[in-house]
């Protein structure tokens, strides 16, 4: 590794690394997260000289890179993430397999080994093509300083086109020591395909001859408007609008043309509708396993419901499922279709769209769980008090069940929540919605093995002064798989157990405020005094092991796989 940078009379123009930030900024980049690494040194050098840059360097590349996933959904625009090879990038790969799953912008920028030591196991060498290739849109290395816009021009039109998703650029040391001229570069143009007019026109005939139409909104590519021409939609047609695993910010859950959340734990109600509809419009969603009940909602490979699937990859149609018609269009181009769509009578819908919505206000009143503390009752209340554009993160868990349940989002991204049930998502995303909107209220739900994945960002969010409210929800073990383990071989619980530390304490060592809460009515003085405060808080709600889901307890499950055996 050199320990200088080289003589700029070894070579013509401008330094690698500064090239490459140029080209980010050349893109629109305002923020980036990465943990620093001496294997592109030239790169955080570079970003010195650009001030419009934000740069937040984190305490673990997985939290990086998560990070950089919350930014793709909240903007639209990939987020940018820097690490170093070796562990640097095997430790990213957890928020890239996010972003694939999610269908978000993201590029991944990643220190290389030098040119000339590829091949001999270096230090902390990757071949990374090989490592990514199955959970990214693009992988590339780029061994032509000169090159550099060109591979970053590429990256970003691959990340926001047709399927968004991530893209990983590989850069060895050695080429971003090189000094090279080269010529600017606009900023990428995302390409959305779009519906044809006999498509719109053919799709408009189906939704006159249907009498139970049901709509499932999900997926990547969307944005506000698109959302709200969706509801325009639903309202103008007559068509009830359900929205997939944990995009639930897809559709104000208050208004009275939806109809609930099709993910796990689906309600009864809501999959007999589903079951029962003559026309599913799937708009968006890949119509993955947690949406489908395990793939067990529709019938492969030919649904009985006629089906309409709608999604921006070609790749992703016919790929489970033959539906009647399928259109090869991003959400937003489809939406706006839809509105300049002459649109039939669903009068004689109304009152099963009531029903339907009926049906879901019906689910948010909280059940009785086991304990001193009642989550469903805490996030009711959270339901009530929060304003309407207040964000609400979560990682995977059974702990994300009662606010998945019991609370109403009400606009576009104010879920953040990884479809690929990713633990540790919900503190890093909540650090990056502050930073990208310090005014609103950011609110990031934990269970306490979630938490300990990536808890340790509440030191970069101290660092850089943003302001989040963390709830951990503490029952010290790792909930769903001992839940699963009760199922499968009740009374046989091992290796879920955990001992935690005593999180209000570890976030006041942060510099952070902690809190710690015995029962419900503890709840919502600790709130509001996290909520008057200048400063992140964390608050610990201590939960009996035995409220396992907002509907059952460990013992009813256990009880029931037993009954079960014999």
């Amino acid at each position: 590794m050199s320990s200088s940078l080289p003589n700029k009379s070894a070579g013509q123009g401008r330094l690698g690394g500064h090239i490459l930030v140029d080209a980010l900024v050349e893109e629109g980049v305002d923020l980036v997260f990465g943990v620093p690494g001496e294997s592109y040194l030239a790169v955080i050098d570079g970003l010195q000289e650009r001030n419009g840059i934000r740069t937040v360097m984190c305490r673990q590349e997985g939290g990086a890179a998560m990070m950089a996933d919350a930014y793709g959904k909240l903007t639209g625009r990939p987020g940018v993430c820097m690490v170093t090879r070796g562990p640097g990038a095997t430790n990213a790969s957890a928020g890239v397999h996010v972003a694939f799953q999610d269908s978000t912008p993201m590029v991944l920028l990643v220190g290389q080994v030098a040119r000339w030591m590829v091949e001999r196991e270096a230090f902390q060498e990757i071949d990374y093509r090989r490592m990514f290739g199955q959970m990214a849109k693009w992988v590339a290395q780029i061994d032509d300083a000169a090159r550099i816009p060109e591979y970053i021009s590429r990256a970003f039109h691959t990340a926001v086109s047709g399927r968004p998703g991530p893209v990983v650029l590989a850069l060895p040391e050695d080429m971003l020591m090189d000094y090279a001229d080269v010529a600017g570069i606009a900023a990428y143009v995302p390409v959305e395909p779009h519906p044809g007019q006999k498509q719109m026109a053919d799709f408009r005939s189906m939704l006159e001859k249907a009498e139970r139409p049901v709509m499932i909104v999900g997926g990547g590519g969307w944005d506000r408007e698109a959302c709200e021409r969706i509801e325009k939609f639903s309202v103008a047609n007559g068509v009830p609008v359900g929205a997939s695993f944990r995009c639930q910010d897809y559709f104000d859950n208050r208004h009275p043309n939806y109809v609930g959340h099709v993910g796990i734990g689906i309600d009864p109600s809501l999959a007999a509708r589903i079951e029962e509809s003559d026309m599913v419009i799937a708009l968006g969603t890949r119509l993955g396993e947690m949406t489908t009940g395990g793939y067990t909602m529709f019938d492969i490979p030919r649904p009985k419901q006629t089906l309409v699937h709608i999604h921006g990859s070609a790749e992703e149609l016919g790929r489970v499922y033959q539906a009647d018609m399928m259109i090869n269009s991003g959400p937003r181009a489809f939406a706006e279709a839809l509105e300049a769509m002459t649109p039939v009578d669903g009068s004689g819908r109304a009152k099963s769209i009531a029903q339907g919505h009926a049906d879901y206000l019906a689910t948010l009143e909280p059940l009785p769980v086991p304990g001193d503390v009642q989550m469903g009752e805490i996030a009711a209340w959270l339901n009530a008090t929060l304003p309407d554009d207040a964000i609400i993160t979560n990682g995977a868990g059974n702990y994300a069940n009662w606010m998945h349940r019991y609370y109403q989002y009400r606009g576009y991204r104010t879920q953040l929540a990884p479809t690929s049930g990713s633990m540790g998502y919900g503190l890093p995303a909540a650090v990056a919605a502050a930073l990208v909107h310090p005014d609103r209220v950011v609110v990031s739900m934990n269970g306490d093995g979630c938490f300990m994945m990536h808890g340790q960002e509440l030191a970069t969010a101290m660092q850089h002064g943003v302001k989040i409210i963390a709830i951990v929800i503490n029952n010290n073990m790792y909930g769903t798989i001992r839940m699963h383990q009760e199922r499968e071989f009740p009374g046989r619980v091992k290796h879920t157990e955990l001992q935690n530390p005593d999180f209000a304490a570890l976030a006041i060592a942060y510099g952070a405020n902690g809190e710690t809460v015995l029962e419900t009515s503890e709840f919502k003085p600790a709130f509001e005094r996290a909520l008057a405060s200048d400063k992140s808080t964390l608050i610990e709600v201590k939960i009996d092991p035995e409220a396992i889901t907002p509907k059952t307890t460990l013992s009813a499950i256990r009880k029931a796989a037993l009954e079960k055996a014999g």
